[in-house]
């Protein structure tokens, strides 16, 4: 038996997951789960790194405090793009950016002016997504260049964490990979595409691979926990990439839907596609465990669902989504829909009436209560998975006869049925806590437990219960799907 312990930090909250490995199967125990909670300070918005790194330290206490003291390893995931800098001293120049923050407003249009879009994708693979790093910097150097000059490293949040825990600085692949800063032929940084942006390179870390032992945990930080020195391991630092690990597959031709505040819908390859097909659908290719290509396309997801609960529940009684959604059930189908993906819903704020607009400017009913905007939002984001899945067999040139579903949307029985109704197919849920369990399964791995990524979906299906969900209603669902394609899909 082997315990690794896990952690993952989600874009609203994160939790410590205690992993058990015996007997071909594995279990998992959540020791430790807490909120992620944005800072707005002057304008802007900042990730509360200093208390997320109190949170890691406190899932290590923990552990031990529940009897888990004998981990073999500690391992660390988070959402992508996101940096921070550090000087020549290691000290953090300030809090990172959350990558909503406005400050990337129109950075896409003014980068490309300097370089065509076509050379970005072409030389990256990566979905033009405004809070990509490398707009990020693209914005810094244009408004601070003085804080690009002091910084000595700019850290992915994993890699930063993982720093503070080892005193060791590296860029892993997977993170890496979100950035749009990568050569998509070579895997390392495209220091000509940053040149020609006047990006600064000084403060860019060396990129190593998922699966290694990165350092032990520092002995000031074994005495504050009171555990004894251990490896921290670096798996597929970015959360999708973990999750990617989780999916049940049996085969190599299998489509994943990873989702929670963000749906990321794709399939795993061998080598990257940049197509001009797929760079007018928009498809990245994001880095994987074993150095695979997460060939996906990012999708807003239950984001917009999850914004409109925080405002109501703001503005009235608190009701949790189970309840949303036993009321959505009983709504009118298919009323109104919304694009998921329309630039309206980026921001934070006022979500049920940014549903409403779209609705009211598409020429639709407009939504009038919880139950209507709740099945708006859930209708319309299952003919959208549809939509990105067509995509995604167009893209690969083949049928994919397998979507697994996997994160903690598996737990929203309305979306699963309906993504099994908008697609016409049966499909599978399961494992919920995917992330964690990739980041551990990763971890099992490097230490020699695990053979490959073969074993490790083996021990997946052998440990956690998959729901098939088979659709109903298949001719309403095509129908709608019509309307939905030449009617909202880029609308708005």
């Amino acid at each position: 038996m082997v315990k690794v312990l896990g952690f993952d930090y989600g874009a609203s909250s994160g939790r410590a997951m205690l992993g058990i490995y015996d007997n071909g199967k594995v279990t998992l125990e959540e020791v430790h789960r807490f909120s992620n909670d944005p800072v707005n300070i002057n304008g802007t918005m900042y990730w509360d790194v200093l208390r997320l790194f109190h949170e890691l330290k406190t899932g290590i206490i923990e552990c031990r405090k529940k009897g888990h003291g004998d981990i073999s390893s500690i391992a660390i995931d988070t959402w992508g793009v996101d940096f921070g800098l550090l000087d020549k001293g290691g000290r953090l120049l300030e809090n990172p950016v959350h990558y909503r923050d406005s400050r990337t407003d129109g950075m896409i249009d003014a980068a490309c002016e300097i370089i065509p879009r076509k050379e970005i994708y072409k030389r990256t693979g990566i979905q033009f997504m405004q809070f990509n790093t490398l707009y990020q910097l693209y914005a810094l150097q244009q408004t601070r260049p003085e804080l690009l000059q002091r910084a000595d490293k700019m850290l992915f949040m994993p890699d930063l964490l993982n720093y503070f825990l080892t005193g060791n600085m590296y860029s892993e692949y997977s993170i890496a990979s979100t950035a749009q800063m990568l050569n998509i032929k070579t895997g390392d940084w495209d220091r000509d595409l940053l040149d020609k942006l006047d990006i600064p390179q000084h403060f860019l870390a060396d990129i190593i691979d998922g699966g290694k032992v990165v350092g032990m945990l520092k002995d000031e930080i074994c005495d504050e926990v009171q555990i004894k020195p251990i490896p921290v391991i670096s798996v597929a630092a970015h959360d999708t990439g973990s999750a990617v690990i989780s999916a049940p597959a049996q085969t190599d031709n299998f489509a994943f839907l990873s989702s929670g505040t963000w749906s990321l819908l794709g399939t795993e390859l061998k080598q990257p596609i940049v197509s001009d097909k797929a760079a007018e659908l928009e498809y990245s290719n994001e880095g994987g465990f074993n150095r695979t290509i997460r060939f996906l396309k990012n999708i807003m997801g239950l984001w917009i669902y999850q914004d409109c609960r925080k405002q109501w529940n703001r503005e009235d009684k608190v009701m949790s989504f189970d309840e949303l959604e036993y009321e959505a059930r009983n709504a009118e189908p298919f009323r109104s829909l919304i694009d998921p993906d329309n630039d309206i819903f980026y921001h934070h704020g006022h979500m049920p009436e940014k549903v409403q607009e779209f609705c009211k400017n598409t020429g639709q009913p407009v939504p009038e209560d919880k139950p209507q905007i709740v099945r708006c939002i859930m209708e319309s984001l299952a003919l959208k998975y549809r939509y990105v899945f067509e995509g995604l067999e167009d893209v690969v040139g083949k049928k994919i006869p397998d979507l697994h579903i996997v994160g903690g949307g598996c737990k929203n029985i309305m979306i699963s049925q309906f993504t099994a109704n908008a697609l016409g197919r049966t499909i599978t849920t399961g494992p919920i806590e995917a992330t964690s369990t990739g980041n551990i399964m990763a971890q099992l791995i490097a230490l020699n437990h695990l053979e490959d990524m073969e074993d490790a979906r083996k021990v997946i299906r052998a440990s956690f219960e998959i729901i098939k969900w088979e659709p109903q209603d298949t001719k309403k669902w095509n129908d709608i799907y019509e309307y939905f394609v030449n009617n909202i899909v880029g609308k708005g």
